[in-house]
């Protein structure tokens, strides 16, 4: 019965999750690129409220393959995004860890499949302490781009970074 009632005070995040801006598709940010067709490969380090590097130079069109470690001790998450886009995803990573799905330190993958939050978006990667993954990404010709860490907190810290997007 808890686990109804907690999907059911879910529901609201899981439906903005699907609409809002970042999510699925790709609202001027991109898309997600072909893994046979990447430009270039950058590696990106999160640690402790900061990723290296902090800005990221990327051509219009360009499909680049980030490859992210999370070198800190607690969760992190890299998020392609905007700020309007950052700040509805902020609001499902809020009850992501009101209600267990993940702490500082872990993600319970299981119990988000459960609830519906699989946090399984192409432009988002979310690392527990020690782990690495990749994001293949094709940026737009024009626009604001840039990533962040949505993990309660984190963003007010100053965790983000810039792309800068030049012309073609």
């Amino acid at each position: 019965m808890k686990s109804l009632i907690t999907a059911l005070a879910l529901l609201p995040f899981a439906s903005s999750a699907l609409a809002g801006p970042g999510h699925g598709a790709a609202h001027g940010i991109g898309e997600p690129g072909d893994p046979a067709k990447v430009d270039r490969v950058v590696e990106i380090a999160m640690d402790e409220m900061s990723y290296s590097p902090a800005s990221v130079e990327v051509a219009a069109g360009e499909t680049i393959r980030f490859v992210v470690s999370n070198e800190g001790r607690l969760v992190h998450e890299f998020n392609l995004g905007t700020p309007d886009s950052w700040a509805t995803h902020e609001d499902e990573m809020q009850a992501m860890m009101r209600e267990g799905m993940m702490s500082m330190r872990r993600v319970d993958h299981e119990k988000m499949q459960e609830m519906g939050m699989a946090h399984d978006d192409p432009n988002s990667l979310l690392l527990e302490p020690g782990e690495s993954a990749e994001i293949v990404w094709t940026f737009p010709e024009d626009g604001q781009v840039g990533y962040a860490c949505n993990v309660p907190g984190h963003l007010e810290a100053g965790m983000k970074g810039k792309v800068a997007l030049e012309a073609g």
